[in-house]
Order: C-alpha cells, then sequence, then structure tokens
C-alpha cells in the first residue's frame, strides 16, 4: 500500500465573490478543525481576488492555499498576470499549472507549463501539473502514450520532487458527470509514476475529472490514486468535505 498522504484539492475556478467566497472558507476551515489533526492535506484555490481574505479565514486550521495558475517571469510588463513570488506573499503554499481549460482556451502549451513549473518551484510553491487525454486520443488508443508525453514535456530539466504532485484528469470527464473506470485510472497513474522514475515512488499521483461524492471514495480506495482534483463539487463546503473524508 501506498505510504503517500492523501491530497484533495479544491479548484473553484472563476467563481465566488468575497461574500460567497469566504462564507465557504469559513465552512471548510471550520469542518477542519473538527477533526484535526486532518489525516490527510486540504487545498483550497480560489480566484485570486479572494487569495488574501480566505487566506485569513483558513489561518490555523491546516488547509492549505493555492493558486488557480502564476507566469513565468517574476515580475515585467504582463498586464493581468501574477508571479509565483505574489502568490507566495498572499500565503500560497499551492500552485495548479497545465489545467486543460488554460491549455484549451489560452494555447498553453508544454514548455510554457514546464517554464511555469520552474519558476513556481523556485519561489517556493507545490506545483499540481495536471496532464489528460481528449476523446479522440482516448478513441484511437494512444491515451497513456499521449499523457506520458504531455508530462515529460510539461516539467523542466531540474524540478524538485517534494514540490511536484501530478494531477490526472482527462479531459473528456472534466464537467461531463463521465469518470473513466477505476481501473483505467489506477493504469494511467503507474504509467505516470513509472515515467517519473525513482522520483515517481514519492511524487503524489491524484485525479480530476467530474469528482463527486458518489464517486470519490472509490477512486481514492485505489493505492495507486493520491487524492482527487475537485472542480464543481468543491463550491459546497458540505459536498467538498464528503469527498475529502472519503481519503481516510
Amino acid at each position: 500500500m501506498s505510504k503517500r498522504r492523501k491530497v484533495i484539492v479544491a479548484n473553484w475556478k472563476m467563481n465566488g465573490r468575497l461574500t460567497s467566497g469566504l462564507n465557504l472558507a469559513q465552512e471548510v476551515a471550520a469542518r477542519a478543525m473538527e477533526e484535526r489533526p486532518l489525516p490527510f492535506d486540504v487545498v483550497l484555490c480560489p480566484p485570486t481576488t479572494l487569495l488574501w481574505p480566505v487566506a485569513e479565514t483558513l489561518m490555523g486550521s491546516g488547509v492549505m492555499l493555492g493558486g488557480q495558475d502564476c507566469h513565468y517571469a517574476n515580475h515585467g510588463a504582463y498586464t493581468g498576470d501574477i508571479s509565483a513570488g505574489m502568490l507566495v506573499d498572499l500565503s500560497c503554499r499551492y500552485v495548479i499549472l497545465g489545467h486543460s481549460e488554460r491549455r484549451m482556451a489560452y494555447g498553453e502549451d508544454n514548455a510554457l507549463i514546464a517554464k511555469k513549473v520552474a519558476a513556481a518551484q523556485l519561489a517556493g510553491l507545490v506545483t499540481v501539473v495536471c496532464v489528460g487525454e481528449t476523446l479522440d486520443q482516448r478513441a484511437a488508443g494512444g491515451a497513456e502514450a499521449a499523457i506520458v508525453t504531455q508530462l515529460l514535456e510539461s516539467l523542466p530539466d531540474r524540478y524538485h520532487p517534494a514540490q511536484l504532485i501530478v494531477a490526472y484528469e482527462p479531459i473528456w470527464a472534466i464537467g461531463s458527470g463521465q469518470t473513466p473506470e477505476v481501473e483505467e485510472i489506477s493504469a494511467v497513474h503507474r504509467k505516470l509514476r513509472e515515467a517519473l522514475g525513482e522520483a515517481g515512488v514519492a511524487v503524489p499521483i491524484i485525479y480530476g475529472g467530474s469528482v463527486a461524492i458518489g464517486n470519490a471514495g472509490l477512486i481514492m480506495k485505489d493505492p495507486d490514486v493520491d487524492g482527487v482534483l475537485v472542480g464543481a463539487a468543491s463550491l459546497s463546503a458540505d459536498g467538498f468535505w464528503a469527498i475529502a473524508e472519503k481519503a481516510q
């Protein structure tokens, strides 16, 4: 059985205003306080506008904070972007990089993600690097090869395994209500771990893509699955915490 600690990451995406976001963070923090010490890691990744107020809300709860993206540069003429150092200033310890929504909507390729990973790790952040196949790749039988290539090309030549989490998110499953069979998820996770070589033994590999209360327990029961990246279901404190508790 894996000794890697389970990680539950909430990606709020572009959801939450000041009041609703703080209420959600307060509810999650309250549940975490009831169960301290937590037997798993919990990370909230709200929109950038909410990072500082959420950081204050989570203080002392054991729940950690993450950003949803960062630039590869420390500073410069990059209107609308945020650097890894700025995330650290806002008390972030994690950052999601290479999410399929960024790759597809903004044309972010593997080379760009690798530059972001290098910058984020240099700033001290744990990088949650997302990879996943399209429906066409899956149908053609080339999903595993495509995912492994995506991962290896999304990592810089030198990276710190202790600051890496890999999130397998099949693109066709995100927001669709569909998920691969657990055996399929497990097989992909094993391939990804193998691709990382010696580092793969310690790197957590988590699953994302229509994670819900009904499937989270079965998915995380597999020893090759080290947690989940939760999207829509993380916008409800009750639902999100019910998923998190299935990591035990």
